[in-house]
């Protein structure tokens, strides 16, 4: 491992994500586990709050009023809107000390964009929901026709060997990136809810897919930022019609 240079002081960052139903542990919020993914995978020293929605600490209302997490206090300052943080941390911490983690592939962050508001669409209709079913499997097969595909930079033009389906590990290569950052999180409430209410399973056909959260399961920086399959089945509970 590479030292830390002394001469640059460790940013103090602290980030605030949504609490379980118990009130401490993580809870249902893939925009706050792709932060908690982001700064893990930056390899920055960091803490992490829970904040319990249903009774707000009174020291959080002073430092974010009307502020929902995910947030941060990045040097005593606050900041807010997921996607702007995204940006700042991706800008301020930067190399040679802390990793890039954009994508290569600008289609590696657009190939998911649409498969969540997908989701949800399929599970508000539940059990009536068989077009929107057709319209989410659509965008799995889109995603796995993307993650079976060879990257440019998997292509070895100077080899006899052809390949022809994709080994990476991730959507943009063998290392994650802000592209899974964002999608992995999404997936993972999408298989457990839709697997709670719907009965639906991503279909096995979907080898790149598979291929895909397999690897990434076996990685500390989603497996430990996943919120319990029950706290997803709670933030659900009331939004899949009953039968």
């Amino acid at each position: 491992m590479a030292l830390r240079q002394n001469s640059e002081k460790e940013p103090s960052i602290e980030l605030f994500i949504k609490a379980g139903h118990d009130g401490e542990n993580i809870g249902n919020c893939p925009f706050c586990q792709r932060l908690f993914m982001v700064l893990w995978l930056k390899g920055v020293k960091f803490t992490v709050t829970t904040v319990d929605m249903r009774k707000k600490p009174a020291e959080l209302k002073d430092l974010a009023p009307g502020t929902n997490p995910p947030f941060l206090l990045y040097n005593g300052t606050l900041k807010t809107d997921f996607i702007k943080i995204e940006e700042f941390l991706e800008q301020t911490l930067a190399p040679p000390r802390y990793p890039h983690l954009s994508p290569v592939n600008k289609e590696s962050f657009d190939v998911g964009s649409d498969i969540f508001a997908k989701f949800s669409a399929f599970i508000k209709n539940s059990p009536n929901n068989a077009p929107q079913e057709k319209i989410l499997l659509r965008e799995f097969r889109r995603l796995d026709e993307y993650l079976n595909s060879p990257l440019p930079e998997e292509i070895d033009h100077n080899s006899t060997e052809t390949i022809t389906i994709s080994r990476r590990k991730f959507l943009d290569g063998d290392r994650l990136t802000l592209a899974d950052c964002n999608l992995l999180p999404k997936l993972h409430v999408i298989r457990v809810a839709a697997k709670k209410y719907c009965d639906f399973e991503i279909p096995a056909e979907f080898t790149g897919v598979w291929r895909y959260l397999e690897n990434a399961y076996e990685r500390e920086e989603f497996k430990q930022t996943c919120p319990a399959d029950i706290e997803i089945e709670k933030a659900y509970f009331g939004v899949a019609k009953r039968k």
